[in-house]
């Protein structure tokens, strides 16, 4: 199922204070692969996750990793960047 998203621009919510928007490059056992990723600390901004997420699909995704790794049991969930419902 993860399989049809790679290569594409994702959008990944994880159970902390953090987003990360990006490209999926793989998916392995304990971790997903991204490149040219924005990992989004919330509490560094007034903004809402879902608030940060419709501005970067409006300007693009602001890069701030070349090479990403996550681990797996942070996830909350994952979508197509497109699939962002409301926008």
């Amino acid at each position: 199922m993860l399989e049809s998203l790679l290569n594409a621009k994702v959008v990944i919510d994880l159970a902390s204070e953090y987003v990360c928007l990006g490209t999926l490059l793989g998916i392995h056992d304990g971790f997903l692969e991204l490149k040219n990723a924005d990992l989004h600390d919330l509490r560094d901004t007034d903004t809402t996750r879902e608030n940060y997420v419709a501005s970067s699909i409006i300007t693009g995704i602001k890069r701030n990793r070349k090479r990403l790794f996550l681990s797996r049991s942070q996830v909350v969930g994952i979508a197509r960047l497109e699939d962002v419902a409301g926008l």
